[in-house]
């Protein structure tokens, strides 16, 4: 099932690494009205069908615990003994969603990919996680670590699930139209971001370029962060585009954040690198 389509956005905490983006987690609206109270016991089958799954209300009241709780120190043990009492939960795949998310912004590595890794093959196809990881890969890039390559080709190769996912999506009834597109342009304009800087660290200047354009030119995404803009400006200088990267590293500049210094620097290189190729 793709995740995302039950979901409503929520932001949620950010923080930096080159500099801030917020992560966006989409809970099923189901699930949180359940959450605040327990689902009744599920009515006995008519004679001679099957019978309907019965409601667990321990399982209800520790998912609904689990949900309510902040904090990590709260969070994660609840989460990992809901999987271990419930592991065919219908609660599985939104519990290892808020567990990726919460270990993302605890900025718990080791955790975050092993909880990814496990939502991801209990569904392969959850969007949510497939976005996330493939962004956050390039955005903590490391190009000494030993997997290095390995996790940039995972990146892309999620991202691009991802993408394919998306515009493949027909609207559910239960959505607006403008929740829909919200959502959608969400997760696509992010998707474009973490394949664009994938291709970047990857040497693939042109396409990175390609991809962070169109992160930028979804129409109802959140604006692209100055990461994205200060890449995209180093990409269109290793491809000589001395004005276009003049005009992102510009706009990166007018972002507040870490790279302030760096955005303005390369401004004024990509200026004058234009004006010594006229």
């Amino acid at each position: 099932m793709l995740s995302f389509i039950t979901r409503k956005f929520r932001p949620m905490f950010a923080f930096a690494a080159i500099v801030a983006l917020a992560a966006g987690l989409f809970t099923p609206a189901a699930i949180r009205a359940q959450a605040k109270s327990p689902a009744p016991a599920a009515a006995p089958a008519p004679s001679g069908q099957t019978e309907a799954p019965r409601v667990n209300p321990q399982e209800e009241a520790d998912y609904a615990a689990f949900f309510k709780a902040e904090g990590a120190e709260k969070k994660f043990p609840l989460g990992r003994d809901f999987l271990e009492k419930y592991p065919d939960s219908r609660y599985t795949e939104p519990v290892y969603n808020q567990l990726v998310n919460a270990y993302y912004s605890e900025r718990d590595w080791n955790d975050f990919y092993a909880v990814a890794d496990k939502a991801l093959a209990k569904d392969s196809n959850d969007v949510d996680v497939l976005v996330l990881v493939g962004w956050v890969i390039p955005h903590f890039y490391q190009p000494g670590a030993r997997d290095a390559a390995q996790k940039l080709e995972q990146a892309q190769n999620y991202e691009k699930r991802a993408i394919t996912l998306l515009l493949a999506l027909d609207k559910p009834a239960w959505l607006t139209d403008s929740e829909f597109a919200s959502a959608k342009a969400e997760k696509l304009s992010r998707a474009h971001s973490g394949l664009g800087l994938a291709e970047y660290w990857s040497k693939d200047y042109a396409d990175s370029v390609k991809e962070l354009q169109q992160a930028q030119a979804i129409q109802g995404a959140p604006a692209p962060d100055q990461t994205d803009f200060y890449i995209f400006g180093m990409g269109l200088e290793k491809l000589k585009r001395y004005p276009e990267a003049a005009d992102a590293y510009q706009k990166c500049g007018q972002i507040p954040g870490a790279l302030a210094n760096s955005c303005k620097q390369g401004a004024d290189r990509a200026k004058g690198e234009a004006a010594q190729s006229k």
